[in-house]
């Protein structure tokens, strides 16, 4: 686990911000191409403040696109953090949170089940333009029921989502791999909001984008946040582009000062 520190001080007003979720495949299309300049062009016409991908792989000191973090966060003007959940093809293999907003802390948690595959979850820590700070964790879950049952257990406890030493709201979001009501949706709808597709889009699947029969995505919220709109990007370039489509979230709050 890796984490670092921060201290804020704050005044009372409304806060808006858009936030999206992606699981980019390695940027590889359903044309099975690998092209980054895909995924930036698609995320381009989302005017994101956070967008939490998933599925990145980032090879330094190869070309410029092998390294998918730093070509996606340099065509998109935002800045990064990576959480390496483990080695591929010699790079970097995880989840990565871009934000527009100032970076105040970041800690990868790993949450791997024993036998099954590094997982993790890319906890960042935001600087709103009050100076308050918001909590953004980039998840994604295993592909094996139980490997889930045991993720959700680890989220949930006092290291990770329910740690006193977090201040600020909190959004939880990414690729779950839980297309059923499993523990992981039980345990966060206890804790959370919810940015239910069902209730806010004509359709509820998201997954694969091309002819959706499963929904993988979710984004979840502490109550303090009011979810303003909730949008799916289907457009032909986000068809071919990835295997899912960007998961996108409005959010407004109020905000009450530090002196």
């Amino acid at each position: 686990m890796r984490c670092s520190s921060f201290r804020v001080h704050t005044l009372l007003f409304m806060i808006s911000f858009r936030i999206v979720t992606y699981n980019v495949h390695k940027c590889q299309g359903l044309d099975r191409r690998v092209r980054p300049s895909r995924i930036v062009e698609v995320l381009s016409d989302l005017d994101a403040d956070v967008i939490a991908l998933q599925e990145v792989l980032s090879v330094e000191d190869s070309t410029t696109e092998a390294n998918q973090a730093e070509f996606i966060a340099k065509g998109l003007g935002l800045d990064y953090c990576v959480g390496e959940n483990r080695k591929l093809r010699g790079g970097k293999y995880g989840n990565v949170t871009l934000s527009r907003l100032p970076f105040a802390s970041t800690c990868n948690y790993d949450i791997t089940r024993r036998g099954r595959e590094p997982r993790g979850c890319l906890r960042v820590d935001l600087r709103l333009p009050d100076g308050e700070v918001l909590h953004i964790f980039n998840v994604h879950l295993g592909t094996s029921f139980l490997e889930r049952r045991f993720q959700a257990r680890r989220l949930i406890d006092a290291e990770i989502l329910n740690s006193n030493r977090l201040s600020g709201a909190r959004i939880v979001l990414g690729d779950f791999n839980e297309w059923t009501r499993g523990l992981a949706s039980r345990l966060l709808n206890v804790h959370f909001e919810t940015a239910a597709p069902r209730l806010h889009l004509p359709r509820a699947r998201t997954y694969p984008g091309i002819f959706p029969v499963l929904h993988l995505d979710h984004i979840y919220f502490d109550p303090e946040l009011k979810l303003e709109r909730l949008t799916l990007h289907r457009t032909p370039l986000a068809l071919v582009a990835s295997d899912h489509l960007p998961l996108i979230a409005d959010f407004s709050f109020k905000r009450q000062s530090k002196v």
